[in-house]
């Protein structure tokens, strides 16, 4: 059922040996073991000594930690695995998804901008590298879903853009990098293709809409040219296919449709029958609604290993769902051959990484070689020259606004329009030390171009000064409110220029009180205005008054530097293609 000699293993007769002795010796407990991931929720050596002799893990994940953490948690992981581990982490956006001193190269949609694979080629080395170098040995990642949908913001920054072909062509330049490093597996997500529902599968359903022929030219060439390439593993989705599912059976009901994870039609006949996947499968992660809505948990862990899902994305109660799995095995519910397959590839995947032939001493580097790896200055030098070639000029019908010079427009004023904040909000804001040591977008754009010869400063809506009022003491009054309604002489007169700043990271803006203030951008017909988002690039759709539009994708150093160079130098200077439709879809966008 499983060819060893074949991509993606293309193992030697002593692998497959080892592969096949090493099954044949293990008992149900530790079969069972290989079936699952873990996040750990400790370093401590006893916990981690736990994981792997009790549940006799097959791979585990971690939260973010330096990288010297990242390192000691691996070799005692390996230490006392008895069959190497499984060690991934989600370097989506360079090594700083390996460890939080890793190295940020981009997120995806940026270097999608820039048309260039070779800059996906390069995010995938250091990735790779520096996966390596923590002792970790997969990636989850490219993300290579598409994003058809401008509101899937699930995807929106983390796929390479709307396009199969430059999906395709940059999610096998990421891998191809990766796999520059010896015993580093990539494993791309999430079958069978995520962009066209609105909804996030953390939270909800989502569907993919596509009947067989239209997914097989675009989410199905994607899988192909890196199945091809030979991709190693595939991480499967919480994601429907109801049009796909009714090619199949005309009276299919909606009460019968199932995500891919847990749909033996999606994961095994479109997946290992039509594509020819002989990889290794991981389910995504089963806390996810779209997953965890659709049966009781006791049923969910052995259908996704008999949907073929070959390994099963972390416990919830360990206990609890290991003895769920191992009773499903040994009353037949997963059969013998299921599970021989599921840990032939998962066994085979390691032996074609080479973990078998490592002494556990060896499973992981010295410390010693770890600085100069995070701190490599040429994987440095790749994320400025990516905001360089990403700057993307969306909307240009102001003809002789730019390039901005102080001469022409001296008085700059920024509007920065931030998202409602996030039930998370606060606590990241603590975890990251309060964030008040950093700057924001807007105050690094105004002191660049304060170094440029400009007046800029930054606007403070009437909201904004209600607020300090009232925290400084002094009684509530509404008049600062209706105070934003001024004589438009008045507010022309204040500056010669305005740039309205997003920096809003998902969902819409959030725009205030203020009834004629500056935060929304309605004056685009009394002076110059530029907008300008530094994360979410779907601005248009809430400001589609604008006639000037940039996306720049993050607001990084060398992004702003970067971008303020090439508004002084003009509409030549933006060298990026968008990735996604900026324009949403809508016809006011383009007015």
């Amino acid at each position: 059922m499983v060819d060893l000699r074949a991509k993606p293993y293309s193992l030697s007769d002593m692998d497959i040996v080892w592969v096949e002795r090493t099954i044949a010796a293990m008992t149900d407990e530790e079969k069972v073991g290989q079936l699952f991931w873990q996040l750990t929720a400790s370093q401590e050596e006893g916990y981690l000594k736990e994981l792997m002799e009790k549940y006799h893990l097959g791979g585990c994940r971690y939260n973010g930690m330096p990288g010297a953490k990242v390192l000691e948690q691996n070799r005692t992981l390996q230490k006392y695995a008895k069959i190497p581990v499984f060690i991934a982490c989600n370097p989506e956006s360079g090594g700083i998804g390996v460890c939080v001193d890793g190295t940020f190269v981009s997120s995806q949609v940026k270097i999608g901008a820039t048309r260039k694979p070779e800059y996906a080629q390069a995010m995938g080395r250091i990735s790779g590298a520096q996966i390596a170098a923590t002792g970790c040995n997969m990636a989850f990642a490219p993300v290579v879903d598409i994003t058809y949908n401008w509101e899937c913001e699930e995807v929106l920054s983390r796929a390479y853009g709307n396009d199969a072909q430059l999906v395709a062509a940059m999610g096998k330049a990421y891998m191809d990098g990766i796999h520059e490093n010896p015993g580093v597996a990539s494993c791309a997500k999430h079958f069978p293709g995520n962009g066209q529902d609105y909804r996030d599968a953390h939270m909800s359903n989502n569907v993919n809409h596509f009947g067989l022929e239209k997914w097989m030219a675009t989410y199905g060439h994607v899988y192909k040219t890196l199945i091809d390439g030979g991709l190693p593993a595939i991480m499967g989705g919480h994601i429907l296919m109801p049009e796909y599912m009714k090619e199949l059976n005309p009276d299919i009901t909606p009460e019968q449709l199932r995500p891919a994870t847990l749909c033996p039609e999606i994961m095994t006949g479109l997946l290992r029958d039509k594509l020819g996947f002989n990889g290794m499968v991981v389910t995504d992660a089963s806390h996810m609604v779209g997953m965890t809505n659709q049966m009781k948990r006791a049923d969910m862990l052995p259908a996704a290993i008999n949907a073929g899902c070959d390994m099963f994305l972390f416990f919830n109660d360990p206990d609890e769902d290991y003895a769920t799995m191992l009773n499903a095995y040994k009353t037949g519910i997963i059969s013998e051959d299921r599970m021989e397959e599921a840990l032939t590839r998962i066994l085979g995947l390691k032996a074609a990484m080479g973990l078998n032939k490592k002494a556990k001493e060896d499973l992981c580097p010295s410390a010693e070689a770890l600085p100069a790896v995070l701190q490599n200055p040429q994987f440095r030098a790749v994320a400025p020259a990516i905001s360089r070639d990403a700057l993307t000029l969306v909307k240009y019908k102001q003809e002789g606004v730019l390039p901005l010079s102080p001469e022409k427009t001296k008085r700059i004023m920024i509007v920065q329009v931030k998202g409602a904040d996030g039930p998370m909000a606060a606590l990241v804001a603590m975890a990251m030390g309060g964030g008040a040591s950093r700057k924001t977008p807007a105050e690094k754009l105004r002191d660049r171009l304060i170094e440029k010869g400009f007046d800029a400063f930054i606007y403070v809506s009437p909201l904004d000064k209600m607020m300090a009022e009232v925290k400084a003491g002094k009684p509530f009054s509404l008049n600062l409110y209706f105070a934003g309604k001024n004589a438009i002489s008045d507010f022309v007169a204040g500056q010669d220029l305005v740039i309205t700043l997003f920096n809003v990271a998902n969902g819409h803006p959030s725009f205030g009180l203020s009834k004629g203030g500056g935060e929304i951008p309605w004056y685009v017909h009394e002076l110059p205005v530029v907008g300008i988002s530094v994360n979410k690039p779907t601005m248009l759709a809430d400001c589609p008054m604008l006639q000037t539009y940039i996306n720049t994708y993050d607001a990084n150093d060398d992004t702003m530097d970067a971008l303020v160079d090439a508004l002084l130098a003009g509409p030549e200077a933006f060298k990026g293609t968008d990735p996604i439709d900026s324009y949403c879809g809508m016809i006011d966008t383009h007015m």
